[in-house]
């Protein structure tokens, strides 16, 4: 299967732009083929390593100077390019724009600012579940070219797409996925417009015969998209279930009650069962229906959903109960990045006594979580690091009408936050970590954050 990637490389001066995970693995598979004139590797940090063979090294802040000195360059998603990919002499690639053209009526493309990863982990753990031949590559870090020998023509392949892979994609997958757009990202695109504008390469250049599930959230503007539109929708519903208008031709739909949460896709109702399952909340609920919307479509039986369902385990960091320490219970959300996403912890954890809130400033709007803060009866809002402190000055400078000030609390950073919840915390009640902003500058990453979390608030000892 590795042949296939030869048209795009073979007697070509290659270059490997940005050698993390994903650079690593195309500069692995592209030495395999042995079909290149030449290929070398450009990073703005040294090698750390013996030399890559006879492969030159290029770093430094200049590390981008070399690129029309190749015919073709491999980019890593991380990596910015420093003018407009219009102008550039070589050809610019990428793993994913590559694996994508060569499998891509085999894909399931998933997106979406947030959410992506349960999807993608779900709807592939039920696929293999069932007994189908199902493959799990992306950005939920496992580098599609790793993988390309285990693809057969059977092979559903579950890809988790982000921004920055799609961002200058001109293939789309046979079945691409987007759950939502929310404000995210500002820092690398400058403008909404062009991050919602790299997202929709999920979708626009998709065929006739492909089909693209969206939620009603972010829909594209009519006339945009060639291929057959699911529309997804989820709301919360107080009136019976019961009402046939209620179902009548809406595309895939999730609606909740206080006791339950149905979907419908195309004429079918499926009851989630939600005392059985480990996702909990109304935005799984909603992934949920997603994942069997693709499933339905992929020929899945309701019985053997349900049995997948139930046997999922989600991914850590994702409103994860840790446990309890002195009473009280412990859950960490460092994956939140945004406002919506602590809005919804907040909304789940219906005894939440305490939220950590806060992180890297990349500038975005927290209007929409100030407001719900100010409704939301949590009794102790701790606002730490950058985002924390912009949030506390903003509330006292612009909403005058913020209820219930003093459940402010600052705190300097992670530990200090953590201390604070200790004391402020009641027993019997829950302490969330939902930072809505990013971990990058202060951790590595949202993982190294959620474990640091965890550590500290199930330690004994005083801080």
């Amino acid at each position: 299967m590795i042949e296939k990637v030869e048209p795009w490389i073979k007697g070509k001066k290659v270059l490997v732009l940005g050698f993390g995970r994903e650079g690593k693995s195309t500069f692995r598979l592209l030495k395999r083929l042995g079909s290149c004139k030449k290929i070398d590797i450009a990073d703005v940090a040294s090698p750390t390593g013996p030399a890559e063979g006879d492969s030159l090294w290029i770093s430094g802040p200049d590390y981008q100077k070399c690129l029309d000195n190749y015919d073709v360059v491999f980019k890593s998603p991380g990596i910015v390019l420093e003018r407009p990919i219009e102008e550039y002499k070589c050809r610019i690639l990428s793993q994913t724009q590559v694996f994508v053209e060569c499998f891509r009526d085999q894909i399931i493309g998933i997106t979406g600012t947030k959410g992506k990863s349960t999807v993608t982990t779900l709807v592939h753990h039920l696929l293999k579940e069932s007994g189908m031949d199902t493959l799990l590559v992306g950005n939920i870090g496992i580098p599609a070219f790793d993988h390309i020998e285990e693809i057969t023509p059977e092979t559903k392949i579950v890809f988790e797409l982000s921004c920055h892979q799609l961002e200058y994609m001109t293939v789309s997958p046979h079945i691409g996925v987007l759950l939502n757009l929310h404000e995210e990202h500002l820092d690398h695109y400058g403008t909404m417009e062009k991050y919602v504008a790299a997202k929709y390469h999920i979708f626009s250049n998709q065929k006739p015969d492909d089909i693209f599930i969206c939620s009603t959230q972010c829909l594209p503007p009519e006339g945009t998209c060639r291929s057959r539109m699911i529309e997804a929708s989820f709301r919360e519903e107080s009136a019976s279930f019961e009402n046939s208008e209620m179902w009548k031709d809406r595309g895939l739909q999730v609606v909740c009650g206080k006791d339950r949460a149905v979907v419908n896709f195309s004429g079918s109702f499926f009851p989630i069962p939600q005392s059985e399952i480990r996702l909990i909340g109304s935005h799984n609920y909603f992934d949920i229906g997603v994942a069997y919307g693709i499933c339905r479509l992929l020929g899945m039986t309701d019985e053997a959903f349900e049995r997948g369902l139930k046997t999922y385990v989600p991914l850590p960091h994702r409103l994860q109960y840790l446990g309890e320490r002195d009473g009280i219970k412990y859950y960490d959300d460092s994956i939140s990045t945004i406002c919506d996403t602590t809005i919804q912890a907040l909304h789940t954890i219906k005894d939440a006594d305490t939220v950590l809130i806060g992180g890297m400033d990349r500038g975005i709007d927290y209007r929409e979580l100030i407001e719900y803060l100010s409704e939301c009866p949590v009794p102790h809002i701790i606002l730490m690091e950058a985002t924390g402190k912009r949030i506390y000055q903003e509330i006292h400078r612009y909403y005058p009408e913020f209820a219930g000030r003093a459940r402010l609390v600052l705190a300097e950073h992670l530990e200090d936050a953590v201390r604070r919840a200790k004391q402020l915390t009641r027993p019997g009640r829950s302490c969330i970590l939902s930072p809505a902003a990013a971990s990058y500058g202060i951790f590595r990453n949202f993982e190294e954050r959620g474990e640091v979390f965890a550590r500290l608030a199930l330690s004994g000892k005083e801080m």
